[in-house]
């Protein structure tokens, strides 16, 4: 019988993408994926240790594991990703008793060797590979798709573990990332993101592959160049940039063809001193000079961002100038965290986390309102406009018990209703209308007709 394993991945849509890698290495070893955990020979997980639910998370399903592991005493269970990443003097793992692999994203080109050693007979090679962004993902068709460019960070910020959890930052080679989206497009792949920690400071290690006929000398701009030259990849977008490298070549790149009207841009406090404490290097005005050099190049540009409240010493008069920027730029979405302290971040060495619980939930709950009066507003202005969607999802229609009740032709007619397809437009909006199931992974263009706060209507033009 064929040798079985079962990943589950928590995270990142870097994480999901290495466990893309993951699934590649070991269907080449010979194994096949199962849903049914109590089937596996190997259950991986791939980690997450932005907040301390997602490592609490870990732990509570390894404990779920201890009765199957007693039962099935040759079961292989590991532990990869951020979580073992930074877990420097093993203090999580003295924790994780019954957990036989426990190692870092960028050693997983040794699990052939290591399952090899434990259970030979589940694998038919042995054979390692030193760089694990090497290892191009084992997609099916696909019409969108996630490409990591980088992986760790050397900011630093005071409130992250990334630079310990995936180390320092590690460019993948031009030829790799460029290769990879191609055999996507050849696949039917038409929307590339590009992944990295501060994903815009992207240095081609090997800058002599760039195109003689690419205008930009910033490499970032350059790659985006790139990838707007491959045929069939007609939307492109990446997350999540720095401030800091965000140069008038990569805001102009922007503006190719292939790229979505929409950037995700962190910006995590507006107080100057909040932003020193964490170590961003850039002041609320440096910010809103980069916001205004984007919207200059790109009127109608859709904003997103990042923003921790209740970070360490935020004053009530340093929450209020996140909130003045907030108004300042109106993003369109912002994804708020309430801080909390991370173990071994530089923050929890050298600062006091003296907000409390109560003054972060309020001051989210501040953000969050101004948010959705915000995005309603500016939503209002797509009612009447055509917009491009990728459809992503298609939920059938639904049968009430009020339609149970009908005549049975009625029933039958209702039933024949083509239902609700999803997709995201060109400004990352959601966007909701009538059609079929034949529609997903199709472009199409839908005029807006209602506009809610996170969902815009519209019918298919």
């Amino acid at each position: 019988m064929q040798p079985k394993y079962h990943l589950i991945t928590y995270g990142c849509q870097m994480n999901k993408n290495d466990s893309q890698r993951i699934e590649t290495l070991l269907k080449g070893m010979g194994l096949i994926s199962t849903n049914k955990r109590e089937e596996a020979d190997l259950i991986l997980i791939n980690t997450c240790s932005v907040r301390q639910s997602a490592e609490d998370r870990v732990f509570g399903l390894i404990h779920s594991f201890r009765p199957l592991k007693e039962k099935k005493s040759n079961l292989i269970i590991g532990i990869t990703g951020c979580m073992p990443g930074r877990d420097r003097d093993r203090a999580f793992k003295k924790k994780l008793d019954i957990v036989d692999l426990y190692f870092p994203t960028k050693d997983m080109g040794q699990l052939p060797r290591w399952l090899g050693e434990l259970r030979p007979e589940l694998v038919n090679s042995e054979d390692t590979i030193e760089d694990y962004l090497k290892i191009h993902p084992d997609r099916e068709v696909m019409r969108q798709a996630f490409v990591s460019i980088q992986t760790g960070c050397n900011k630093f910020c005071t409130y992250c573990v990334v630079p310990f959890a995936r180390g320092l930052e590690k460019n993948r080679s031009l030829k790799d990332i460029l290769s990879e989206i191609e055999d996507l497009a050849l696949h039917g792949c038409v929307e590339v993101t590009l992944l990295g920690q501060t994903v815009n400071s992207y240095q081609a290690p090997d800058p002599e592959s760039f195109s003689k006929d690419n205008p930009y000398k910033d490499h970032f701009a350059a790659l985006l160049w790139e990838v707007n030259q491959i045929k069939g990849i007609s939307r492109l977008h990446f997350t999540a940039p720095h401030p800091l490298h965000m140069t008038d070549e990569v805001i102009d790149a922007m503006t190719l063809p292939a790229h979505l009207n929409y950037i995700h841009l962190p910006v995590q406090a507006g107080d100057d001193e909040v932003l020193r404490r964490m170590n961003r290097h850039y002041t609320a005005l440096q910010y809103l000079e980069v916001i205004d050099r984007l919207r200059a190049k790109i009127p109608n540009l859709a904003i997103g961002t990042d923003i921790i409240v209740g970070f360490c010493a935020e004053t009530s008069e340093g929450f209020k100038k996140t909130v003045e920027l907030y108004q300042t730029v109106r993003f369109d979405i912002s994804y708020t965290a309430r801080y909390s302290t991370r173990s071994g971040t530089a923050a929890w060495r050298a600062f006091k986390d003296d907000v409390s619980q109560d003054e972060k939930k309020r001051r989210w709950n501040v953000l969050q309102e101004i948010q959705e009066q915000i995005v309603y507003e500016k939503n209002q202005r797509y009612v009447g406009q055509v917009v491009s969607v990728l459809v992503d999802r298609h939920e059938p229609p639904k049968i009430t018990d009020e339609m149970l009740l009908m005549p049975e032709k009625i029933q039958e007619v209702l039933a024949r209703q083509p239902g609700m397809c999803y997709g995201n437009s060109r400004e990352m909006k959601l966007v909701h209308f009538a059609g079929g199931k034949e529609m997903i992974g199709e472009v199409v263009n839908v005029k807006i007709t209602k506009a809610d706060m996170w969902v815009l209507d519209g019918d298919v033009v």
